[in-house]
């Protein structure tokens, strides 16, 4: 127990958050956050994905996730130890069956019709579902896209055991992805959402809302509508999964 707890502290500085040490209902839920690209559309680096990642691990932390079974991963070739995306994609795996209760994975990126970009690579609707089953298995599980036309994986990542949030529909782009964008749009919107959301439920349409404030400020057309879907199993247990201090 000792050793676990000072796990804990290692990784709660790590993320630069205080260790957590109050009871959650996420207690013994792996975690994963990934920003899976770091271009934009012109093949520019842009930091949005990374910032991403590393502001939505410290919310999650500070939502009652636990840093010891938290892992964060950038695709970028430019961050220390970088990773490929075979390397990725497996510790992905390793890192979603290290919580016994739950998992959440969360993905940020570009994509399009048929696919999230995965490094040099891509991440195709049964692909990310054949990766999920074998992280996250059948425990409770949410799975985050953040991307263009996201609402694609729905039908492939859909099961009673499983919240799926998606940044748009399946025939929609998102906004965000610029030079000068701190977030993608999405991701800032759950940013700004989580600390008053009681649940991944109400954080999804909470975020919803804010993204179609924002779209509509600024004239953006057509709205990227994000998506949400909650497995049968979920309808019952979503609302009981409620965040630190909610």
């Amino acid at each position: 127990m000792r050793f676990a707890w000072l796990a804990g502290i290692v990784a709660a500085i790590g993320l630069g958050v205080a260790p957590v040490h109050a009871q959650s209902r996420f207690d013994g839920w792996s975690s994963v956050i990934v920003a899976a690209d770091w271009r934009d559309g012109r093949g520019e680096t842009i930091e949005a994905f990374d910032n991403a990642r590393r502001d939505l691990a410290r919310a999650f932390v500070e939502a009652g996730f636990d840093p010891a079974l938290m892992t964060t991963l950038s695709l970028r070739p430019d961050v220390p130890a970088p990773v490929t995306a075979a390397e990725a994609l497996e510790t992905i795996r390793r890192a979603g069956q290290a919580g016994p209760r739950g998992c959440l994975l969360y993905f940020t990126s570009h994509g399009n019709r048929t696919h999230m970009v995965f490094g040099e690579g891509r991440l195709t609707p049964p692909q990310m579902a054949e990766l999920v089953d074998q992280a996250c298995g059948s425990r409770p599980t949410v799975v985050v896209v953040s991307a263009c036309f996201s609402g694609a994986f729905i039908p492939a990542l859909g099961a009673p055991n499983r919240v799926v949030i998606t940044a748009a529909r399946r025939d929609r782009s998102s906004f965000g992805c610029a030079a000068d964008a701190t977030w993608p749009y999405f991701d800032g919107c759950m940013l700004q959402s989580l600390p008053t959301a009681p649940d991944f439920i109400a954080l999804a349409h909470a975020a919803r809302t804010c993204v179609a404030r924002r779209e509509q400020a600024e004239n953006l057309s057509p709205p990227s509508e994000p998506q949400l879907a909650i497995g049968a199993d979920m309808q019952l247990m979503g609302p009981t999964l409620r965040f630190a201090g909610r």
